[in-house]
């Protein structure tokens, strides 16, 4: 791990740059939320490396010039581009069964694989130190993650069959895992609706207040536009409902998560599948960011592969999660890309609240080492895109077949090195944010 070493006054400038290019025009048009988001990522180190890509992939730019395993194929690899801990958890596939796997694509690009592990890994050390685990313990745990993506990167490059790598589901998971499945299963469509919805004049229609925002007629026709061009982006398996599409009602929402800041953002209510109001469906149209990623992959074709930052947020998702929501598209609201996708009521993100002993932890990052290989090696030339037309699970199982001893060295070492490179971080950022040296803010 080899970020310049600069004295905090030096470090807290570049820090500011970086942000500066991330969030400057939307913190402009937006510094309430902005600070709201940086007070959430004050709260901890964990809180600011999720809210910092941006800073992360600034720190890794070295890395595009080359590095170990990285070749002309590993290099250019469809990448979740914000992988850490937190970012698992369960959904409803389309096949109508619940999964766990890697959630949120906001940040998904295409780049190298060690990417995606290195920010796993800083992830794990900054949540193992957030835990008192002693460093042993944390390098573990990181060659732990390291092996279990290894094996499984390898049984799927030399054709496992489908039975030996199955999804994580309610029949297969367990541990943690396994609880959050269960969790959502508990969860039910009448259930969220009661909490964003109310019945008026025989009629759902969004609650008022909960951070719901009345439109006027101007923004909900443009909003309603947009609707009709997503429905024209959803697969043919989606549209086999066509009187699941009225729009019942449309609000503006505000107060979604860190990585959202300063985005437009609404709900929109549609019509379920029948007269009965239990079944109604929440999708939400959010403008899409540009990905930390791409400020440091230089290949015009992965840019010019996507129509706007909406399309290449749905692309991703599709190509990196098999059987996505049926309900994700994309369209365009005031010249802008617009992700759209369902408010889920199964959606449970892993808590690593409980998740304290040891041993738990260990076979959890196992789990999700074997999750990351299994998404990269979804999205290759079996995912329908063109973007990345080889076996992505071959040319990483060869890459690191190649030296096959310093894998796990090589996560470890970058684990520490920037696990402490983001809790020295953190500390600045507060120092910046509280004595009011963010400018906007």
């Amino acid at each position: 791990m080899s970020v310049p070493q600069l004295d905090e006054e030096q470090r807290g400038e570049e820090i500011l740059a970086v942000f500066d290019t991330a969030f400057g025009r939307l913190l402009a048009a937006d510094p309430a939320a902005f600070r709201v988001k940086f007070r959430k990522m004050a709260a901890s180190a964990f809180a600011f490396y999720r809210g910092t890509a941006c800073l992360f992939y600034h720190d890794l730019d070295t890395d595009r010039r080359g590095g170990p395993y990285l070749d002309e194929r590993t290099s250019r690899v469809w990448i979740h581009g914000d992988l850490h801990a937190e970012n698992f958890g369960t959904y409803m596939d389309s096949n109508g069964r619940l999964v766990f796997n890697v959630n949120d694509f906001d940040e998904a690009y295409v780049g190298p694989f060690t990417w995606d592990l290195k920010r796993f890994a800083a992830s794990v050390a900054l949540i193992g130190y957030a835990k008192a685990l002693g460093d042993a313990q944390i390098t573990e745990l990181v060659t732990i993650y390291a092996h279990a993506y290894r094996e499984r990167i390898h049984a799927l490059a030399t054709g496992a069959k489908r039975d030996e790598v199955p999804p994580f589901t309610l029949e297969t998971a367990q541990g943690p895992l396994l609880d959050a499945l269960r969790d959502a299963r508990s969860m039910t469509r009448f259930g969220l609706l009661e909490s964003m919805t109310e019945i008026r004049d025989f009629e759902r229609r969004f609650a008022p207040g909960g951070g719901s925002v009345e439109l006027d007629a101007a923004t909900r026709y443009k909003v309603l536009a947009a609707f009709d061009g997503y429905l024209e982006t959803l697969p043919d398996s989606s549209l086999a409902r066509p009187d699941s599409y009225r729009v019942k009602d449309v609000v503006g929402r505000r107060g979604i998560g860190i990585g959202s800041a300063g985005l437009p953002s609404y709900n929109i209510l549609l019509e379920g599948h029948s007269d009965a109001l239990e079944n109604d469906v929440v999708i939400y149209i959010k403008q899409a960011q540009t990905p930390a990623v791409s400020r440091h992959v230089t290949d015009p074709a992965i840019a010019e592969y996507f129509l706007h930052e909406g399309h290449r947020t749905v692309i991703s998702q599709r190509a990196l999660q098999a059987h996505a929501d049926p309900w994700l598209g994309w369209t365009e609201l005031d010249g802008a890309g617009q992700l759209v996708a369902e408010v889920s009521p199964y959606a449970v993100d892993l808590d690593w609240g409980d998740i304290d002993d040891p041993e738990e932890i260990a076979a959890v990052v196992a789990d999700l080492g074997r999750a990351t290989a299994t998404m990269h090696a979804v999205a290759d030339d079996t995912s329908g895109e063109s973007l990345v037309p080889f076996s992505t699970e071959r040319a990483i199982d060869a890459a690191i077949a190649a030296d096959e001893e310093g894998f796990a060295p090589l996560l470890v070492d970058f684990a520490h090195g920037y696990g402490a490179r983001a809790r020295a971080d953190h500390q600045i950022f507060v120092d910046l944010f509280r004595n009011g040296r963010i400018p906007g803010l």
